[in-house]
């Protein structure tokens, strides 16, 4: 056993800590689990000027955009505290003729242990949203932040350190290699939010031991904004949705659709909307204390490629397009002209640069958009009910704002947040996490006899039981709620009876 213990890596020795612990988190009360999930809160907004310092070196956030991150746990704590009691009750459902008598009811048990693979953009919340619902479910977690961010990985394994026992849940901080020997252990359940790529590998690992798994892998989000939209509202939103995080958003609006009647004054708008949030004083944008940096390099480089080959292929870059290398720093950006051969048009941009793309009818937004793969988000901008309807109607997306965007996310935990197809499988919030990472056990407890004769029911079938099985074929089975309730305390009452 020693020899074994010597073999055993770091990683593989936190698995096996927090998995030898696990069947001991299941018996965990409501309380307890909302106690650990307040001192998780506790110490991160006693970590908050370490966390403001990490993501300003990171991504150039100003404190406030930092302290919204942090609002969207407060607000995820908070909510697993006011409803938990309830979530983990016996959950009872309705009864059917087949259920007769029976007591029918869910119950919800935690799967066991959790990965969390999160990702650099939102390094707070996207690493602790998911680990607090799977904690909620009395799960074990470990999180494995992004090495794009190595600061705030740092801070959070601070964080959970100092909040939470290591065998109950813990940070393992790394690379690639420690993400793939991470998803060579048996979790019952994996988180992953990023990209495609690695969404893949993910979804491999997975099934070798069966784990179930949600994914968040965003894409290229459409923004349509029709001829009856409020031009200057829409203008002004879209630039701080594509703008937010230097564009560096899963949710945030890739490309707009704009009908060709109010493209030109959509474009105008755009630009007085992105200078009066970031140049208002005309020093430049580079120079705006609110304005991001773009992670590293290779991002930097990827999203820059994207503006040239653009421009190479006969693009317009009707503004921006300036970037500092060694800043890492990218202008607000809006290219028109956009044709199909440019990657612009295909690769998700996870940039400030937003493509305006015209069309003339409902069927042109429609092509263009089933043409991608289905999106994390979609939004629509019109003041014509009509045309939402429609757009409603005939797209398909894991999300849509009308008449904003980017506040579906982390602002209501009742929401469900995730993807579809593509874009993501599972959902992410409030109750949807704790679901996520709980198994929805069935559980039918046997009620009185519904015979004299128990042996009715089993071979070799009666003449009754079989007349009544073959009737059922040709009436409905589903019935009143009512009829059933009153079938139900009638054999109650009866059985009472026989028990004298």
């Amino acid at each position: 056993m020693n020899a074994v213990m010597k073999q055993s890596s770091p990683i593989r020795a936190a698995f096996e800590r927090i998995a030898a612990r696990a069947p001991d988190l299941v018996e965990t009360t409501a309380e307890q689990r909302i106690a650990k999930i307040q001192k998780l809160l506790k110490a991160t907004l006693e970590a908050r000027p370490a966390i403001h310092a990490a993501v300003r070196q990171e991504l150039g956030l100003c404190d406030t955009d930092i302290d919204a991150q942090l609002l969207m746990v407060k607000a995820e704590c908070e909510f697993i505290a006011k409803h938990l009691k309830q979530w983990m009750r016996q959950q009872p459902v309705k009864g059917s003729l087949m259920t007769l008598g029976k007591k029918s009811y869910v119950q919800y048990e935690p799967k066991g242990v959790v990965l969390n693979l999160a990702t650099w953009n939102a390094p707070y919340a996207i690493s602790l949203v998911p680990a607090l619902g799977a904690i909620a479910a009395g799960n074990g977690v470990i999180i494995k932040p992004s090495e794009l961010a190595p600061h705030s990985a740092q801070v959070l394994a601070d964080i959970v350190r100092a909040a939470l026992p290591e065998d109950e849940a813990t940070v393992l901080q790394g690379g690639p290699e420690v993400a793939q020997e991470l998803l060579a252990q048996p979790f019952n359940h994996i988180f992953y939010i990023g990209g495609h790529q690695v969404g893949r590998l993910v979804m491999r690992a997975a099934a070798e031991y069966f784990a179930s798994i949600t994914l968040e892998m965003g894409g290229k989000n459409p923004t349509i904004v029709d001829k009856s939209a409020d031009i200057e509202d829409a203008a002004r939103k879209i630039t701080w949705g594509r703008l937010s995080n230097a564009g560096q958003v899963c949710i945030a609006p890739d490309y707009a659709l704009v009908h060709e009647s109010v493209q030109d004054q959509f474009v105008e708008a755009l630009q007085r909307s992105m200078t009066a949030m970031f140049n208002a004083d005309g020093k430049g944008f580079d120079k705006s204390p609110e304005y991001p940096r773009i992670i590293n390099q290779r991002h930097f480089e990827r999203i820059r490629d994207l503006i040239e080959d653009a421009r190479g292929k006969g693009a317009n870059i009707v503004f921006g397009g300036q970037v500092k290398a060694e800043e890492r720093f990218i202008a607000p950006t809006i290219i028109t002209n956009v044709g199909d051969d440019m990657k612009i048009a295909h690769d998700e941009v996870f940039g400030p640069v937003l493509a305006v793309v015209p069309f003339r009818q409902r069927q042109d937004v429609l092509r263009a958009i089933r043409a991608k793969p289905k999106p994390l988000a979609l939004y629509i901008y019109a003041k014509d009910r009509a045309e939402i309807d429609f757009y409603l109607r005939h797209t398909s997306s894991g999300s849509t704002v009308v008449n904003h965007n980017m506040i579906q996310s982390g602002t209501n935990p009742c929401l469900p947040f995730g993807g579809v197809n593509a874009s993501g499988i599972g959902r992410l919030g409030g109750w949807y996490t704790f679901n996520e990472t709980s198994n929805a056990r069935s559980v039918v407890e046997e009620g009185p006899p519904l015979d004299k004769n128990p042996s009715a029911f089993f071979p070799p079938y009666t003449d009754k039981y079989k007349k009544m099985a073959g009737s059922m074929l040709g009436r409905p089975i589903i019935v009143a709620d009512g009829l059933i309730r009153a079938i139900n305390g009638v054999i109650k009452v009866t059985s009472a009876f026989s028990r004298k």
